[in-house]
């Protein structure tokens, strides 16, 4: 059986609450599941203590019995200090759109022009006095 630690999710419309559970892969996401391992309410601050509970060694259990965690429940046992954290590299997600780079080009020509005209100093032209 391929066992996932994953959330189900709980909650009424627009307030989310989720449970960290040890379930079968093939079950539904908010269906049946083996074990309550601990809940996350993501309406709380980030810093609340609240916001994330475990049972650390039912995780760890669960990991050595062969469990995969899912990407958002790895990064809070990482976050837990339950996992060691691992290196993740996602290039295309830190590259602005092309929309941004066209206006950031556009941006920096502006400035560059803006800049020349402030260095360079006007010529001075005098204008004839009417006698």
């Amino acid at each position: 059986m391929a066992m996932k630690i994953r959330l189900a999710r709980g909650g009424n419309k627009k307030r989310p609450f989720y449970r960290i559970v040890a379930a079968d892969s093939r079950m539904p996401r908010d269906g049946r599941y083996i074990e309550k391992l601990g809940t996350y309410n993501p309406l709380l601050p980030k810093d609340s203590e609240e916001r994330v509970k475990m049972d650390a060694e039912r995780v760890q259990y669960w990991l050595g019995q062969g469990a995969q965690a899912t990407d958002r429940v790895t990064r809070m046992l990482e976050a837990a200090g339950v996992m060691e954290k691992k290196q993740r590299n996602n290039p295309n997600k830190g590259k602005p759109g092309q929309k941004a780079t066209e206006r950031a080009e556009e941006k920096a020509v502006k400035a560059a022009e803006s800049a020349e005209a402030e260095k360079a100093p006007e010529p001075i032209v005098e204008e004839p006095v009417a006698e």
